[in-house]
């Protein structure tokens, strides 16, 4: 599946809203090389790109903007690992293959921040991270689309004054929470985790970014929270509990305290990989986000990519925090190449073997609010959509 001109033109105008202030649109790609190496959907994906810059840049005048400009930059070779310092602007001619071959003249990553006012990133690894922080100092907006493939076109197409109807409502609900309870079965097994989440604010992604410094996901369809991590004097972290993964058909139980994996309960070939993981990386284990997808009510299905798949349910992360408002970023790592935020997704097609058997808010005054029952959202969540 691919996007017309009508469509991208339709896509941007939805989107980022371009205003009078709005000249410059970026269509933001990353480049292979000899440490990561291409892949055949990472191709597609800059052949696409290019395509895209090509159509809106024929359609420029449709949205409202001087010029359309495809830029490259060698891979930040991790997930939401900071960006290189320096990029391109490509402007014909076969693409080149990697980052390795010789691309020309380049220019500093900050002037391209601070010339283009719309980014839409469809890129091998997750750039959303560090745009996200770049964005608060250069205003920007940006669309981050990490992994997008063809087959999530039809994403792109849903009607997003629901989604965004119900991504606040659920904002909302994080916003008055003070905990989490989700309760899981995994493998006829109970695992109760306890998420704090005092002092934070939520987030909703619902696939418009009208304002200076806004980022976020395309497709988009979720709401988010980093719970507390304990950085504040004689408060820790109340977040604590057991978290089941399924992963390679395994079952590995982390036991959780003050926000971080402390531990791994199970015994498999994925626990003594996951458990080797931890030691190695300590700020793998922040508990890093919850979030709460939409998008599986509208009929989609995993794609294998995280881009779509977190959108689909209840997800929890790990890792990096702060481009969320936490406190955990590339600094707590041991390198920048080490950097991760790593959603793991509750819906039964990706993790069958674990089910969500209740999760529910609880609030200052004693008040409960029950999100989800079996994998499912209730009523009470989606009350105003």
């Amino acid at each position: 599946m691919s996007l017309s001109s009508d469509e991208l033109v339709a896509l941007v105008n939805r989107v980022f809203r371009p205003g009078p202030a709005d000249r410059k649109i970026a269509i933001f790609v990353d480049l292979p090389d000899a440490e990561t190496p291409d892949t055949p959907s990472w191709k597609e994906r800059r052949e696409m790109a290019a395509q895209w810059a090509k159509l809106l840049g024929s359609r420029h005048r449709d949205v409202g903007v001087d010029c359309v400009d495809l830029i490259l930059y060698r891979n930040a070779r991790a997930n939401n690992a900071d960006l290189p310092d320096e990029a391109m602007r490509w402007d014909s001619g076969t693409l080149p293959r990697t980052a390795d071959t010789e691309i020309g003249p380049q220019t500093s990553m900050a002037y391209i921040f601070e010339t283009y006012q719309m980014l839409i990133a469809p890129t091998e690894l997750s750039a959303t991270a560090p745009l996200k922080i770049a964005a608060k100092t250069y205003g920007f907006r940006a669309a981050t689309m990490p992994g997008f493939e063809p087959s999530m076109v039809p994403a792109l197409r849903l009607d997003y004054g629901l989604i965004g109807r119900r991504t606040a409502r659920l904002k909302a609900l994080l916003d008055g929470a003070e905990a989490c309870h989700i309760d899981f079965v995994a493998e006829g097994k109970e695992h109760a985790l306890f998420l704090d989440l005092r002092h934070r604010s939520a987030h909703a992604s619902g696939g418009i970014f009208t304002q200076k410094g806004e980022v976020g996901n395309l497709p988009s369809g979720e709401s988010y929270i980093v719970p507390y991590e304990g950085e504040l004097d004689r408060d820790a972290s109340r977040t604590a509990g057991q978290i089941p993964v399924e992963l390679d058909n395994e079952i590995v139980v982390y036991r959780i305290e003050q926000n971080r994996a402390a531990a791994i309960l199970s015994d498999n070939t994925a626990s003594r990989k996951e458990a080797a993981a931890l030691a190695a990386e300590p700020a793998y284990g922040n508990i890093a986000e919850l979030g709460l997808g939409v998008l599986g009510d509208f009929g989609l299905s995993p794609t294998g990519s995280v881009l779509l798949d977190e959108k689909l349910g209840l997800h929890i992360a790990f890792g990096r925090s702060e481009h969320f408002g936490g406190q955990v970023g590339p600094g707590s790592f041991s390198s920048p190449d080490k950097v991760v935020h790593i959603d793991r997704v509750y819906i039964p097609k990706l993790q069958p073997k674990i089910r969500i058997s209740a999760a529910t808010l609880i609030f200052a005054n004693g008040q409960k609010t029950i999100l989800m029952k079996d994998n499912a959202y209730t009523s009470t969540a989606y009350e105003d959509g």
